[in-house]
C-alpha cells in the first residue's frame, strides 16, 4: 500500500497526524508530510482510519 495525497484539496487540518502521528506530520508551515509513504501492515488499521477521516478526502491508499 501507498498513500496518496491530493496536494491541490488537503488543507493540513491535521486529523490524519492524530490517528496516526507516526506515519503523517503537519509542520510549522502548514504542509502535511508523508513520513511513512509505505506503511508497515501494523499501522494499515490505523491508515486506513485516517484516510476515511480526512475532511477533505486528500489521502488516499493506492494499491487497495
Amino acid at each position: 500500500m501507498r498513500i496518496k495525497v491530493d496536494y491541490d484539496v488537503c488543507e493540513a487540518n491535521a486529523v490524519c497526524m492524530g490517528l496516526a502521528p507516526e506515519v503523517f506530520e503537519v509542520d510549522d508551515d502548514d504542509n502535511l508530510n508523508v513520513l511513512l509513504p509505505e506503511p508497515p501492515p501494523e499501522l494499515l488499521d490505523r491508515v486506513r482510519h485516517a484516510v476515511r477521516s480526512c475532511p477533505k478526502a486528500a489521502l488516499s491508499l493506492e494499491g487497495e
